[in-house]
């Protein structure tokens, strides 16, 4: 029934201006904005539909977004220098990467608090 539909994905924020500001300014995404919400252009997918709660918002206990790279501590790196704070969960090194059990991942939150992650990519998936 759906196989052929453009399904998206959709998360929550308090505040479209900062996310806008967030994901456009400081992740370089293409963020357009139609009827109070943004659409993120991510490479060749649908765009992910960001929508307001404000108050009502509650950030999501979950990875809600991904980004491959092909070297998470240059990434990790470059984020931070853009102000970005790298989550410090147990097992991760000073940087906030994880560095056992599967690829190099580091968690970052979005100014809402919802949660996402730079993942290392031995091959171009997700590219």
């Amino acid at each position: 029934m759906f196989a052929t539909t453009p399904a998206f994905s959709g998360f929550s924020v308090d505040d479209i201006p900062a996310a806008r500001a967030f994901y456009a300014d400081v992740l370089g995404l293409d963020v357009r904005e139609e009827n109070g919400m943004l659409l993120l252009g991510i490479h060749e997918s649908q765009p992910i539909l960001v929508y307001p709660k404000g108050e009502a918002h509650t950030p999501a206990s979950f990875t809600i977004l991904n980004f491959p790279v092909d070297n998470v501590e240059a990434t990790v790196r470059e984020l931070a220098d853009r102000g970005v704070e790298f989550e410090r969960y147990d097992g991760v090194d000073e940087l906030g990467i994880m560095r056992a059990d599967g690829p190099l991942i580091a968690w970052f939150t979005d100014p809402a608090g919802n949660i996402l992650s730079v993942i290392e990519s031995g091959d171009d998936a997700g590219h």
